[in-house]
């Protein structure tokens, strides 16, 4: 039966034992009988001879032994190679702290850790109006570095998203000033320079505490529309870089062997020199030697002289023209003709000329008619 049941309910806890109903005790008598509990256990009134105080004063000692050992436990922490700490007392910066183990006042100094060597990554892109009035899109990404950690916490609200506003700002305004071309073939070199001096000239009155490590040009391509008049300009663009390098590269064949042409009639020109310097110092010697065989007997030497050169000439001549001693007439001598006949017509003008001497001078062989010759000689003599 519950002990609120109607009837004589001897399990009522409102009743005394007399069986009497009190009715709920009172909410300030229940406080103050725990007050009473509690303040016996901490030194409060107690009925014993002092036990009680003793047992409250090392409760109190215990409970402010585990309140330090937690406090000074929870003060641990620890910074990343890679980060450095902000310490903030109070809210107020209060200096730096180095990679490693360290300890704070809880509840008094806050720390923030700031990655110093990770290189972060801050894309970029959108569609933008270039100085020709054509409408491109181009997408780019960044990559920073923090190396100042107080101004980064401190300099602006977020560095991050102000370096990224920096960025677009910087973008748009290098687009702006550029041609459509020049951006889609061959300017993309000086589009991305100009992107990275402008945006360290915009971000460096707020000291953010960033570096930009480099600056990449990912895409840049116009609206659909036009997409492939512009892909036929780009191939066109490429086809010339590459007959550029096949003509560099015919140069670059053609100019060696040039340059061995050239060599080689230097060598020949001073070959040449050193041989028409060895016959005019050979004909000089030849002259000194000749000269006092003259000086000694002027008309033989002279004779002598003239019928090696006419010697000379008849060997180097297939046609040959006699002149008669005491007639008008001349004899003509085609031996050129006469060669090329027959062997049996060759012996008969052997025959009919026994007097023929063969002369050889180099590979020609040319026959000489020295009895006509010698009275040709005299008479001229």
């Amino acid at each position: 039966m519950a002990w609120n049941e109607p009837g004589n309910n001897d399990k009522d806890p409102w009743k005394n034992k007399g069986g009497k109903n009190q009715g709920p005790p009172d909410l300030d008598d229940l406080l103050k009988d725990i007050g009473n509990k509690f303040g016996g256990i901490f030194g409060g009134k107690n009925s014993g001879n002092g036990s009680g105080k003793s047992f409250s004063s090392i409760g109190i000692m215990l409970l402010l032994i585990v309140a330090i050992f937690v406090y000074a436990f929870n003060g641990f922490y620890t910074i990343k190679e890679a980060e450095k700490g902000i310490v903030l007392r109070f809210g107020q910066y209060a200096g730096m702290v180095e990679p490693g183990l360290s300890w704070k006042w809880t509840f008094v100094d806050r720390i923030i850790p700031v990655d110093m060597q990770t290189t972060r990554n801050l894309p970029s892109s959108g569609f933008m109006l270039t100085r020709d009035e054509n409408v491109v899109r181009v997408e780019m990404e960044i990559q920073y570095r923090v190396v100042d950690a107080r101004n980064y916490i401190f300099s602006v609200t977020n560095a991050d998203e102000s370096l990224s506003e920096s960025l677009d700002s910087a973008l748009r305004y290098v687009i702006g000033h550029a041609n459509m071309d020049d951006i889609l073939t061959s300017g993309r070199e000086e589009v991305r320079q100009a992107v990275w001096q402008e945006l360290e000239k915009i971000i460096e009155p707020y000291n953010l505490g960033l570096i930009i490590v480099d600056v990449n040009f990912k895409d840049a391509r116009p609206p659909e529309e036009v997409k492939d008049a512009f892909d036929d300009a780009i191939a066109a663009q490429e086809d010339e870089v590459r007959f550029l390098r096949e003509a560099e590269a015919y140069a670059r064949g053609i100019e060696p062997r040039a340059r061995g042409r050239v060599k080689r009639l230097e060598q020949e020109a001073l070959a040449y020199k050193s041989q028409i310097l060895l016959d005019a110092e050979g004909d000089v010697a030849r002259f000194n030697k000749l000269l006092p065989e003259y000086q000694a007997a002027p008309e033989v030497t002279r004779q002598r002289m003239y019928l090696k050169s006419m010697e000379n000439v008849y060997s180097n001549t297939s046609k040959v023209m006699v002149d008669v001693d005491g007639g008008n007439n001349m004899m003509y001598l085609p031996l050129d003709k006469i060669m090329q006949q027959q062997s049996g017509t060759q012996r008969v003008i052997q025959q009919s000329l026994p007097t023929v001497n063969q002369s050889s001078n180099g590979n020609n062989t040319s026959p000489t008619l020295s009895g006509r010759t010698d009275r040709f000689n005299n008479g001229r003599g």
